[in-house]
């Protein structure tokens, strides 16, 4: 009996314990590297209600408010959870290791983090591509499509297949496996692990999505610190996740009215890309904000040169007065390249006069380059990922290419600016791959056309024109390009010329089902059951290592497995952000 009740007794601590661990928190996390001199908040989270008198916190064993000269604003019981500590927008200037300790009457918290300085700043420019969702797959059939291949050799490269330095990135987040564009995006930007859909900020349990502990991004830290140009473009939202990451603190990437404003408030020279419904006024047709803000009017007001087609975009990004130049070309995501120069599907013919993602680089790097101090240039080719998500591997291939090719317009500047550093890494990954090759003139049902081993041959797509593009893509022998995670869907072997896949749709129930529409088109084709919950209409990210090649000063450190926040630690020492 007394053994029974020592066994309750250890059982019932040790479950205690575990809640005390969950619960209470430090933010930054543990062993988080952080850059000597940057801004953010420091936030303690205690499982207990306290009196602010009861704690005893300390940093490297010196009472924490005299560290940074001033008290901590004190929550006593935040949402219920318990008492909170909260010091916003400090600085540790000094590298080494840093112990914080933070004691209740109840309960002891530890972290370590490693702040890290960065030496003289090493380069001039910087041009970081995100490939978002880009895959190992979706690089190799770009390279088919775009190069060609003869007898197991292809007859040309991707612009970033030549680049002298590789690595492989974990893109895993501070609360999940799998990451979204969010979280992986932000670590490149901020260097601070952080959860799915999170970018500049710690995770805690505050219930406002902007009042989490806050870390500062590469573009605040340029902009705060320096005299360098910064640029974003994007062929999504400007304030979809990626380019949201650059300027944003929240706990919801779905904050995009937020975003926007924080994209007017960074100061960035150049902005380009979609997303215009977030820039005008509730007044105006079309706009999704909420309140009676008008963003271009105020871009005009600060003095950007606006563009809203293509030609408005090139026009003033030639004229030699121009040094901060704003543009958006679409309410939403902008149109894919299969789309736009081929097909006219999708909102092609609505939005007739979109730029390609090439010619919105070159415009920016044009801006850019006319500071004198350098600049940094994000460059994100979003609808890699928007096509991956639906099993459209051929509008995701081609956008592969247009990347490639904007990719070059960097490397041609870099001819005569070697002072640039050039990285072109996703941000995460998808699961993709080819399997075979279709062969239309096989016989037997549609699964028999798809050839493997030494059937499979090689496909039958045209030479690719000047940009990189064959004309056509729905040939006799095809890519089996197949996806590793799906809803239902009807597999047809087919592009879908018609617009972009859409695999599943919901039923009376609310789950999701195969979309009769591609077996009504395709009477033979393949009825595919899902292996995501039914939930789920599209496939999902994953944790496949993500494969960044970069060249210039500084690329040399970059090889064999690193993780995502490291990528941020190498731009802002080549930049010397963290010297004094």
């Amino acid at each position: 009996m007394k053994t029974s009740r020592l066994l309750q007794a250890v059982f019932a601590a040790t479950v205690a314990l575990s809640i005390s661990i969950v619960h209470a928190a430090i933010y930054p996390i543990d062993h988080a590297a952080i850059l000597a001199g940057s801004v953010f908040d420091i936030k303690v989270e205690f499982n207990s209600v306290v009196r602010p008198e009861e704690l005893q916190i300390e940093l490297n064993g010196s009472n924490i408010a005299k560290v940074f000269g001033r008290n901590f604003e004190f929550i006593p019981n935040e949402n219920g959870k318990g008492s909170s500590i909260l010091f916003r927008d400090v600085q540790l200037s000094k590298p080494g290791l840093y112990n914080l300790v933070a004691k209740s009457p109840d309960e002891t918290l530890k972290v370590s983090w490693d702040i890290y300085a960065s030496g003289p700043r090493k380069l001039k420019n910087i041009i970081l591509f995100i490939g978002d969702g880009m895959t190992v797959a979706n690089r190799t059939a770009a390279r088919v499509l775009s190069k060609g291949i003869v007898e197991g050799k292809y007859q040309g490269k991707l612009a970033f297949d030549d680049m002298p330095s590789t690595a492989m990135i974990g893109t895993s987040g501070s609360d999940s496996l799998i990451t979204d564009s969010a979280n992986s995006m932000s670590a490149y930007t901020t260097g601070h692990k952080t959860a799915v859909n999170a970018m500049g900020v710690y995770v805690s349990r505050s219930a406002d999505n902007l009042s989490h502990p806050r870390v500062e991004t590469i573009a605040e830290l340029i902009k705060r610190k320096t005299n360098m140009a910064v640029g974003i473009v994007s062929d999504a939202e400007l304030e979809d996740a990626t380019p949201g990451a650059m300027v944003s603190h929240t706990r919801r990437r779905a904050d995009k009215q937020y975003i926007a404003d924080q994209l007017f408030a960074s100061k960035a020279d150049v902005i380009l890309g979609g997303g215009s419904a977030y820039f005008y006024p509730a007044t105006t047709p079309g706009s999704k904000r909420k309140d009676n803000k008008n963003l271009v009017d105020d871009f005009k007001s600060a003095g950007y040169q606006l563009a809203f087609t293509k030609q408005e975009l090139l026009s003033e990004a030639q004229n030699k007065n121009t040094k901060k130049l704003f543009g958006v070309f679409h309410p939403d995501n902008m149109d894919g390249s299969l789309d736009r120069l081929y097909l006219k599907k999708n909102t092609v013919e609505l939005y007739p006069n979109q730029p390609d993602l090439t010619e919105m680089t070159q415009s920016a790097i044009e801006v850019l380059s006319r500071n004198p101090n350098g600049f940094f240039l994000m460059v994100e080719a979003a609808l890699i990922d928007k096509f991956n998500h639906p099993l459209d591997w051929e509008r995701a291939a081609f956008d592969t290419i247009m990347l490639s090719n904007a990719v070059q317009i960097a490397k041609d500047f870099a001819k005569t600016h070697p002072d640039t550093l050039i990285i072109v890494t996703p941000d995460h990954t998808h699961s993709g791959s080819i399997s075979g090759v279709v062969h239309d003139d096989r016989p037997g049902p549609l699964r028999e056309k798809v050839g493997i081993y030494a059937e499979a041959g090689y496909p039958n797509y045209p030479k690719a024109d000047m940009r990189g593009y064959p004309n056509k893509v729905d040939v006799s022998k095809r890519l089996a390009f197949f996806y590793g995670n799906y809803p239902d869907h009807y597999e047809t072997l087919h592009p879908k010329l018609d617009g972009t896949f859409v695999p599943a749709i919901k039923d009376a129930s609310s789950s999701y089902i195969a979309n009769p529409k591609y077996h009504q088109i395709q009477e033979d084709a393949i009825h595919v059951g899902g292996n995501l919950p039914v939930h789920q209409d599209s496939g999902v990210h994953t944790a496949d290592d993500a494969v960044l090649n970069a060249q210039g000063p500084g690329s040399e450190k970059f090889k064999g497995f690193m993780d995502n926040t490291e990528v941020f630690k190498i731009m802002v020492e080549s930049l010397g952000l963290g010297s004094k």
